[in-house]
């Protein structure tokens, strides 16, 4: 069910104009034509600190710092032989939502047996490329509202549904009509961003990439290259940084994690291009510099990442917050990278695991006893299926 569908055209604005606007204020706009598919436009000067702060929120008195040197063990595998898995969403209880990307099928996998169940198909998925079905969410309210959430690109755009799912229904008809709450997100071959998460305001973020046209990400009349925070219904989320607007920061290359620590601040892992890989302490309305800077550059008017990496060595994607460190999927550079944190700063040089040992690694999510579910992408075109089945794996973290 998609509703209101008409889509006003959106204003072109210069990326120099933009990216000057940004060095004298950091803003972001759009306006809602009524159908909870926003449009962007509109300015705003003061933004506000939502449901998290940054790095200019003062430091609980209670918080300490991660050891320098942390863990991994691997405890089991839960589940192998996916196809394409993009998104990862746990489920209350446990249980696990994974997406395929190349098929447009979600899965529930037990956290006990590692069973497969199939939900359904997502119609419309047109997978091409680096698009298809990918991140996943399930809702603040699900014990009562059963929603799911998803991140896809279709043949005209990326956009975000919600379904409701119902488990008591056959195995493959558990997804409800989807309900089109947003779209209107550029899609290309390539940087289709697609990670999808409620925070702890309960409203929906979603990081989306600039689909090869790098002139989107300093573009605010356009959702390409950007973090978009928006209630659960596809609206402008209350004390964005532009009231009309879902756009909360600009200037992004090709969002792929989004995590929250445990004073609620924001964290994005991104995609470089043939420099630097990026972690961003995300606030609203910073500006994060694409592509005018890349990396730690130090210009005015942009926020330099926390850590960056060759693109060799990461190519991130999934990012999760457990144990006091930021943990990240690396795609490219197959390893798993620990960002120890106390506050909004590292406290020592980040550390890799599992290097080249699972292939290509795609998604991360926090347990809720501390412990971390990764999946691997070794069927994403781009792998080595041969060497590697794609799995779930349980894994224990210091």
């Amino acid at each position: 069910m998609e509703r209101n569908p008409t889509v006003r055209r959106p204003r072109v604005t210069s990326v120099l104009a933009a990216a000057a606007a940004a060095a004298v204020v950091l803003v972001a706009g759009c306006s809602s034509d009524g159908d909870s598919i926003t449009r962007p436009g509109g300015r705003s000067s003061a933004p506000t600190k939502p449901g998290g702060g940054g790095s200019s929120d003062a430091p609980s008195p209670t918080e300490s710092a991660a050891p320098a040197k942390g863990s991994v063990k691997v405890e089991r595998t839960l589940t192998t032989k996916l196809d394409s898995p993009w998104g990862l969403a746990p489920l209350p209880g446990g249980d696990l939502l994974v997406s395929s990307r190349d098929t447009g099928k979600i899965f529930k996998i037990s956290a006990d047996s590692g069973k497969k169940t199939e939900l359904g198909s997502v119609p419309g998925v047109s997978a091409a490329g680096e698009g298809g079905l990918l991140g996943l969410a399930v809702s603040s309210g699900f014990g009562t509202d059963h929603m799911v959430y998803a991140y896809f690109t279709t043949d005209s755009d990326n956009r975000i549904v919600r379904m409701v799912y119902d488990d008591k229904r056959p195995a493959g008809d558990q997804l409800g009509a989807p309900d089109t709450i947003f779209k209107g997100i550029p899609k290309g071959s390539i940087h289709n961003g697609g990670r999808i998460a409620f925070g702890p305001d309960k409203m929906l973020y979603a990081g989306t990439g600039e689909s090869g046209d790098r002139g989107l990400a300093q573009d605010m009349d356009s959702f390409g290259g950007k973090i978009l925070r928006m209630t659960p219904e596809g609206e402008p989320a209350p004390r964005n940084p532009d009231a009309q607007s879902v756009i909360y920061s600009p200037g992004h290359r090709n969002v792929q994690g989004l995590a929250w620590d445990a004073d609620k601040r924001l964290w994005a892992s991104e995609f470089g291009q043939d420099t630097w890989d990026e972690l961003n302490l995300i606030e609203p309305g910073k500006n994060y510099g694409w592509p005018e800077a890349e990396g730690k550059a130090g210009k005015k008017g942009f926020a330099d990442p926390l850590e960056q990496w060759k693109p060799k060595d990461a190519s991130p994607s999934g990012i999760a917050f457990a144990k006091g460190s930021i943990w990240m999927a690396g795609l490219r550079g197959e390893r798993l990278w620990r960002i120890p944190l106390k506050g909004d700063k590292a406290v020592a040089k980040p550390q890799s695991f599992l290097d080249g040992k699972y292939g290509r690694l795609r998604s991360v999510v926090a347990a809720d006893d501390g412990g971390l579910w990764l999946t691997t992408s070794n069927t994403d075109g781009r792998g080595k299926p041969g060497r590697e089945d794609d799995r779930i794996l349980r894994l224990e973290v210091r």
